[in-house]
């Protein structure tokens, strides 16, 4: 393996202001190379750190943790800095996803899939593939972080980095849950400087953001062949242009995802409730016969976040979108790992929901690097290239099934996905906690306790304001004996119908002309984004089609509290939805398509009675779907 060097190379990022700066490497006072090269240049095995787990913490919470986040911040930027030529430097470990399309650890090509990268994608084993892909990255990055710990000098702060450093785990970006008030769905120690102050072992200096931004030291043209990734040195997010002179507009991402949260959230908590089956919940391919009446997946939603992240195409007109919206790229923006991070524990959280459902043999319908298309995957097919022992084995999805075998947990969790009953109970009550607000059961749940409170105290209806004394009304509109209807678009597309990542927007009536106002239009119902790359990859795959939904529940509902439809009923919604509901399809690239020359994409409007939990440790129980109409 390489030696690995660190490269004191100066960058800049860049968020609506002039550049004032360049920011680098934090500055030890000495050679620190050898230090990193220890950790480096370790055997391949992905271990984590077996028999001592620790919790993975939400962004945020992490950053409240002084001597957590320094160590954080001071080993990633390390990574990132650390040579390219290194397979476990962030160029080499990221490079697993995609491009460059290069062997790692030893782990060469089925023949003809060269062009591609490891990953699994619209396959049975993408969540499983993605546990040991993190838990590598978390392995590297936990060895600097406890090189760096033992740099500070002799004392008690000395013992609380070593001690901090012991516990350390990659933190996760929750995109689904309400932020802080005041604050953006995108963190902003991800998107609003590009730089950071931090407190290291030589004291406080100014860095480059390991967050904001990766930049390539250097860009390789022959890796990168097209435009604009062969001018663009750094990672960037709703480009600005599509030359070297681009920046990223992070107000602009964090304004996209604060208006899609609550249709995120929305598909989150259906996935929960209704989704007990495996093969369905796991990825986002079409298959006859087996997908029926269950569009959505982990993976589409986890697709729409990506779409967004990258920017989705809102930016400036013809600009394409940022390094997250393309799969072959995404990996390198290092705002990718706190987003698997959070699918892995949506993962882990509906294991524990469904302990008994896992992998089924199923064919793949792409190609990866060491997987051909049509090649059965089931729960022993190996996840290359995460090597489980020194003698050659890989591991496999029944290996991974536990994650706390790697040393980590997430605070929803207590004994890992094959706990009982009361953990799912736990479980639940967080789910409602986090994303029940997204749900129209919160009315019913609210009313239910408001109704109570009222009722044991003197005076009756009268204490309870009239704000609740609303809110309870129109839950006894929605709520006929417990049970009220929910709406969904389903939406099924070819996954390369336009040779760019694009998403799919339903609108109440005609959009703004402009594209650009599309998230903040009140007659938006909501996006789905589907994750693709251009035909010059070779992921590609002409005839896959892909899944996913549109809520339309919650804008509904809204429209029944302010008197706008009479229920949620189909009486009431379906003439309306026939004769309002229209579909738009926007490239990353900013183009708007013309949905009657796209033949693939299909958008039918269902809707099923769901009965409403009464507890917050219950989930919604959820009816047959019935298909109300097919959108044109």
């Amino acid at each position: 393996m390489a030696a690995a060097t660190i490269a004191l190379i100066f960058f800049f990022g860049f968020l609506q202001v002039p550049v004032l700066a360049r920011y680098g490497f934090y500055d030890y006072g000495f050679d620190i190379s050898q230090h990193v090269k220890r950790q480096i240049d370790q055997p391949f095995v992905v271990m984590g750190r077996p028999g001592d787990v620790q919790m993975r913490q939400e962004i945020r919470q992490l950053e409240q943790d002084k001597e957590q986040w320094t160590l954080y911040i001071l080993g990633l930027s390390m990574l990132q800095f650390t040579d390219q030529s290194s397979p476990m430097s962030w160029y080499g470990l990221t490079g697993i996803h995609g491009i460059p399309h290069k062997t790692w650890g030893g782990v060469g090509p089925t023949p003809g899939n060269e062009k591609t990268g490891y990953c699994t994608h619209s396959s049975v084993l993408f969540p499983t593939w993605h546990r040991p892909y993190l838990v590598l990255y978390e392995q590297v990055l936990y060895g600097l972080v406890q090189s760096i710990a033992a740099l500070w000098p002799e004392g008690d702060a000395k013992v609380k980095y070593k001690a901090a450093a012991e516990k350390f785990r990659i933190p996760y970006w929750d995109w689904a849950s309400t932020p802080p008030s005041g604050q953006s769905v995108l963190p902003a120690s991800v998107g609003e400087q590009p730089y950071i102050d931090i407190d290291g072992p030589s004291g406080m200096q100014r860095i480059a953001n390991p967050l904001f931004a990766y930049t390539f030291t250097p860009l390789n043209a022959t890796e990168f062949l097209q435009r604009p990734w062969n001018t663009w040195t750094s990672t960037l997010r709703s480009p600005t242009t599509n030359d070297n002179t681009a920046q990223s507009n992070n107000s602009l991402v964090a304004r996209n995802l604060d208006q899609n949260l609550a249709s995120i959230s929305q598909r989150l908590y259906i996935l929960f409730s209704n989704y007990a089956n495996y093969t369905l919940f796991s990825n986002n391919a079409w298959i006859p016969l087996v997908s029926n009446q269950s569009y959505d997946s982990l993976e589409s939603l986890h697709d729409t976040i990506h779409n967004l992240a990258g920017g989705g195409g809102l930016g400036q007109p013809n600009v394409q979108g940022g390094h997250m919206s393309y799969i072959p790229y995404s990996a390198f923006d290092p705002i990718f790992f706190l987003h698997h991070a959070n699918v892995d524990r949506i993962f882990a959280i509906w294991q524990t929901l469904n302990p008994k459902s896992w992998v089924l043999p199923q064919a793949a319908v792409l190609s990866s690097y060491t997987t051909s298309r049509g090649e059965i995957q089931n729960s022993t097919t190996a996840l290359t290239p995460f090597y489980a022992g020194s003698d050659g084995t890989f591991w496999t999805s029944d290996s991974v099934r536990d994650h706390t075998k790697f040393g980590y947990t997430y605070a929803e969790l207590s004994g890992g996905a094959k706990a009982g009953s009361k953990a799912r109970r736990q479980v639940m009550k967080a789910i409602n906690r986090l994303y029940g607000h997204s749900s129209p059961t919160r009315l019913f749940r609210d009313a239910g306790k408001s109704q109570s409170a009222t009722d044991s105290r003197p005076g009756g209806s009268g204490t309870a304001s009239a704000e609740k004394d609303t809110e309870s009304a129109l839950a006894g509109t929605m709520f006929a004996g417990g049970h009220y209807r929910e709406w969904i678009a389903n939406i099924r597309v070819a996954k390369q119908a336009l040779n760019e990542p694009f998403a799919i927007y339903l609108f109440s009536g005609s959009p703004p002309q402009d594209p650009r106002e599309w998230p903040t239009s009140q007659s938006s119902f909501g996006m789905m984004g589907v994750f693709a790359s251009d035909n010059a990859d070779g992921m590609s795959a002409d005839q896959l089609d892909v899944s996913g939904t549109i809520p339309l529940t919650g804008r509904l509902t809204e429209m029944v509290m302010s008197g706008q439809l009479a229920s949620l009923e189909p009486r009431d919604v379906e003439g309306y939805l026939k004769s309002n509901l229209q579909r738009w399809v926007l490239g990353v690239s900013g183009r708007v398509y013309n949905t009657a020359g796209l033949r693939s994409l299909k958008v039918e409007v269902v809707s099923s009675s769901v009965r409403a939990p009464i507890t917050d440790e219950e989930l919604p129980e959820w009816g047959k779907a019935r298909v109300h109409f097919e959108l044109k």
